[in-house]
C-alpha cells in the first residue's frame, strides 16, 4: 500500500508543468567575478569550480570568498530554466539549517543580558513540553545537539510524501510535542546527534522568555547587529520575497528520463529557528564577520560560539550552531543547510583570514550524496 501511495503522489507530481531538460550551459551561463587586492583565494580555481552550468546537479552557483587574504565572488548558472537568463548574484535563497547559528547567537546574547542561563533545564523555561521520561535537558545541550531529544514528526519522509504538503503548515509547537510524547534517544550529554529538534526547542525557547516572535527577536538580536539588511523569516509564506533564482528537484521518470521539478514555492514554517531563514551570500558574510569579530555574541560570551562539548567521542559541534573542521593545517568553523533546490554554507577561520559562503542551486539537495559542484566549490575556496 504504501508503494502504490508513493507512486500516485509522484504521478500528481510530474503532472505539473516541468522542464524536460536543461538549457546549453553554453549559450545561458555567465560568471561574474569581483577581485580586491590580497594574497587571495585561486580565482582560477573557483571559476573552474562553478563554469558549465546550468548541469545535472546544479542550475546556479553564487560564492563568495573574502578574509584578510583577499576577496572573490563569482556567480554563475541560470536564473530559470525556462529563460535561460543569467543567475542573478544577489539573489535571496533558502539558507537552511544555517539559520541554527542566527538561533544560537540570539540565545547567548539573552544569556548575556541574563533573561536565559545555559546549565538550566529546558523544562524550567517550558514546562510540559518534554515527558516524564526526560532527565533534565539543559540550554548548552540543545545549542550543541546533546540534550536526547528525538526527531519530532514531520510532513513525510520521501521527497515524493513532503512534496504534496508542500503548501501545509506544521507547527513548530507541533513538531516539538511530537518529540517530547517520545522516548529520549540518550541521557542528555552522553552523546552528540545533530538534529533540528533542538533548534526546534529554543525557538519556543526565545518566545516564551521575550514574550516575542522568534523573527522579530532574531531580527532585534542578530541580523540588525550584523547589518543584514537581505535576511528575513518567511513563517508560512511559501514565496521567496525580491530578487531570487528558481530551485529544482530532479525526478526519476518511470521511462528512466529525469525531469526537473520547480521547487521554489515550498511552506517551511516546521523549519523554523532550525532552518527556515532566507538569506543571500553577502548577508551570510556580514553574519560571519559579526560573529566572529564579537559584534553579535558580546565578547563575554563569544567563547561559548567556539565551544565543543568535551569527553563525547567524535563531538565537533560547537555551542555556537557551528561545526568544527580542520583542512590544510587550518581550523574552520562551518554550517551548512540544505531545502529542496538550495544548499548553502558559511564557514570562516576564527581569525577572519579566510571566510567562504555559497549558495548552491543543486538539483537533488537533501541527498546524502556530495553534490559535485558543491565539493569543487570547497575545494578552490579552501586552497
Amino acid at each position: 500500500m504504501r508503494d502504490i501511495r508513493r507512486r500516485s503522489i509522484l504521478a500528481g507530481a510530474l503532472a505539473l508543468p516541468l522542464t524536460a531538460g536543461l538549457p546549453t550551459a553554453s549559450a545561458t551561463a555567465i560568471t561574474t567575478v569581483t577581485t580586491t587586492t590580497g594574497s587571495a583565494p585561486d580565482a582560477e580555481a573557483l571559476r573552474a569550480a562553478i563554469a558549465g552550468l546550468p548541469d545535472a546537479n546544479a542550475t546556479a552557483a553564487l560564492v563568495r570568498v573574502g578574509g584578510t587574504e583577499g576577496r572573490w565572488h563569482g556567480s554563475s548558472g541560470v536564473h530559470d530554466l525556462e529563460s535561460g537568463r543569467p543567475a542573478d548574484p544577489d539573489a535571496r535563497f533558502r539558507a537552511g539549517s544555517t539559520t541554527k547559528v542566527v538561533t544560537a547567537a540570539a540565545v547567548l546574547r539573552l544569556v548575556h543580558e541574563g533573561r536565559i542561563d545555559l546549565d538550566t533545564p529546558v523544562q524550567h523555561y517550558l514546562p510540559g513540553l518534554l515527558g516524564g521520561r526526560f532527565r533534565p535537558v539543559t540550554v548548552r545541550q540543545l545549542l550543541d545537539h546533546t540534550s536526547g531529544i528525538p526527531a519530532g514528526d514531520g510532513l513525510g519522509t520521501t521527497f515524493e510524501e513532503v512534496y504534496a504538503h508542500r503548501f501545509d503548515t506544521l507547527t513548530p509547537q507541533r513538531v516539538a510535542a511530537s518529540a517530547g510524547a517520545k522516548e529520549p534517544e540518550f541521557c542528555p550529554g552522553r552523546q552528540q546527534h545533530y538534529l533540528n529538534i533542538n533548534y526546534t526547542f529554543l525557538g519556543l525557547l526565545i518566545e516564551r522568555v521575550t514574550g516575542r516572535s522568534y523573527a522579530s527577536e532574531a531580527a532585534r538580536l542578530v541580523l540588525r547587529p550584523a547589518g543584514m539588511r537581505d535576511t528575513y523569516f518567511p513563517g508560512t509564506d511559501p514565496r521567496i520575497l525580491g530578487p531570487h533564482n528558481r530551485g529544482y528537484q530532479a525526478v526519476r521518470k518511470a521511462d528512466g528520463t529525469t525531469q526537473f521539478l520547480d521547487v521554489t514555492e515550498w511552506n517551511q514554517a516546521d523549519r523554523f529557528a532550525a532552518g527556515d531563514m532566507i538569506s543571500t551570500t553577502a548577508d551570510l558574510e556580514r553574519l560571519l564577520t559579526g560573529l566572529f569579530r564579537g559584534r553579535i555574541v558580546p565578547r563575554p560570551r563569544l567563547r561559548e560560539v567556539f565551544s565543543v562539548p568535551s569527553g563525547i567521542a567524535g563531538a565537533s559541534y560547537s555551542a555556537g550552531g557551528l561545526q568544527r573542521f580542520e583542512s590544510e593545517g587550518k581550523v574552520y568553523w562551518v554550517k551548512s543547510g540544505g531545502r529542496y533546490g538550495y544548499n548553502s554554507a558559511i564557514a570562516a577561520t576564527c581569525d577572519l583570514s579566510r571566510t567562504v559562503v555559497y549558495s548552491v542551486n543543486s538539483t537533488d539537495a537533501k541527498s546524502e550524496d556530495a553534490n559535485p559542484v558543491v565539493v569543487r566549490i570547497i575545494a578552490a575556496a579552501l586552497k
